[in-house]
């Protein structure tokens, strides 16, 4: 017998960063599509082989954005690529503003240079763009090449996206970067450095990085990270940019919580910019709903962010945040990143029963991600899928967390096997969500 699934959440499974080749991918079937590019001998074009995978929110009608989650380098972190456009709490931000998500996969070597793709300028900018146009034929959704884009990046990434923002300034509705910027004139001894045109300071940024990356501990191989961060902030900040620092308080270069204030950030900017019906401008940042916020370093306290028109201290050291709610989740996240969630997530649907295997489908929740399913029998708890969390740099997660904030491979499977169903007898189940702050869904 067959139960309408419900859906709570437990905490799920987040394995050490599990490596697969580069023509190992996770099945690109609707509403997911690839297109892969070979490596350019041209000067001025890319010189790695690059994968882009998209997925496209089923049903959507004409897509208004496109959100890039963007690796790291090195050979481990851009495998870890492949599986970006699968993370099922970034879809969910994805979703709600009717926005694709996608992922590249740069196939660069061991020990390789990652300014050979991680500074746009070397082809990867151009790369991207033709993606954008094959991969809106392939989905049927031309209008991927136009629609604007919001993009995060880690490390590399981090240095690409930003680099993006110099570049394109008009395409962007916002830019997270976490632990990475690109280089500017204010930054000395950085080859290649950017200016900052006029129009970039319009664009929503956040800074983030681990404390552990020269912000209070001062050696270690990332000990260099804060150096370039805090100089590309405030340049930026100092000429009026809207732009923001976010520090962990508890990692170095892995991505820890951070997604737990980097999705509810964009969603706040994507609801903000992204153009209304029949414009293809992105909207202005509303100067009324801003928050700010002194520069958090290391002191004990978090002096907390105040309305805009109340701040009085020295504007490139201060932090801009787009709203009340947001400044709020700012705060907490750079005191101990338990940012709070008082929603419950989505319920599970399509649950099946077939013998003994269940299947079902679920939507993240938006604010806090899905850790795990509760599976009952007849009424009554039968387990826990997975039976106990793992995540080595965060919360635990269903899909498991790589270094560069992308599901493990394989993608895990919403499936559950009863190996103690009586033979001859009926059972009814249920399937119950729980997002990583215990909550369940009804």
């Amino acid at each position: 017998m067959r139960a309408v699934a419900l859906l709570f959440l437990a905490f799920a499974a987040s394995l050490p960063a599990q490596q697969a080749p580069y023509d190992v991918f996770p099945p690109a079937e609707a509403p997911y599509y690839r297109v892969r590019y070979e490596a350019s001998t041209t000067p001025g074009e890319l010189v790695f082989p690059v994968n882009y995978t998209v997925w496209v929110p089923p049903g959507v009608k004409s897509l208004r954005g496109v959100i890039v989650h963007q690796h790291g380098c090195g050979e481990g972190s851009c495998k870890s690529g492949l599986t970006g456009a699968f993370d099922l709490h970034w879809q969910a931000l994805a979703k709600k503003h009717d926005c694709a998500l996608l992922a590249p996969s740069y196939e660069q070597p061991d020990k390789a240079n990652c300014q050979l793709w991680c500074d746009p300028r070397n082809g990867s900018d151009t790369a991207f763009q033709k993606s954008l146009v094959d991969l809106g034929a392939k989905s049927g959704h031309p209008e991927l090449a136009t629609v604007p884009w919001a993009l995060w990046g880690h490390s590399g990434g981090g240095h690409w996206a930003g680099g993006m923002v110099l570049l394109h300034p008009d395409r962007i509705a916002a830019a997270w970067l976490r632990s990475g910027v690109p280089p500017l004139t204010a930054s000395t001894g950085k080859p290649n450095p950017y200016t900052i045109p006029d129009a970039s300071l319009q664009v929503p940024v956040m800074c983030n990085l681990g404390t552990k990356e020269g912000v209070t501990e001062k050696t270690g191989r990332f000990a260099g990270g804060w150096a370039g961060v805090d100089a590309f902030f405030t340049a930026m900040r100092a000429k009026g940019a809207l732009i923001g620092v976010a520090i962990d308080p508890f990692t170095a270069h892995e991505c820890g919580n951070q997604r737990y204030l980097a999705i509810p950030w964009l969603d706040a900017c994507l609801t903000a910019r992204l153009p209304g019906k029949g414009s293809k401008s992105l909207k202005p940042m509303n100067s009324g709903d801003a928050w700010i916020a002194p520069v958090h370093l290391a002191e004990p306290e978090v002096i907390a962010p105040v309305p805009a028109a109340k701040f009085t201290g020295a504007l490139e050291r201060s932090v801009w945040l787009p709203n009340e709610v947001i400044a709020r989740a700012w705060t907490q996240y750079v005191k101990d990143t338990a940012i709070a969630d008082t929603t419950p997530p989505p319920a599970p649907t399509l649950l099946q029963v077939k013998a003994n295997e269940l299947t079902w489908e679920a939507d993240a929740d938006l604010e806090s991600g899905l850790a795990s399913f509760i599976i009952e029998r007849d009424g009554q708890f039968l387990a826990n899928v997975p039976e106990a969390g793992k995540n080595p740099f965060g919360r635990p997660i269903f899909q498991n967390l790589q270094y560069s904030d992308t599901p493990t491979q394989p993608i895990v499977p919403m499936h559950f096997t009863d190996t103690t169903a009586e033979a001859g007898k009926t059972h009814q189940y249920r399937v119950i969500a729980v997002n990583t702050v215990g909550l369940k869904s009804r």
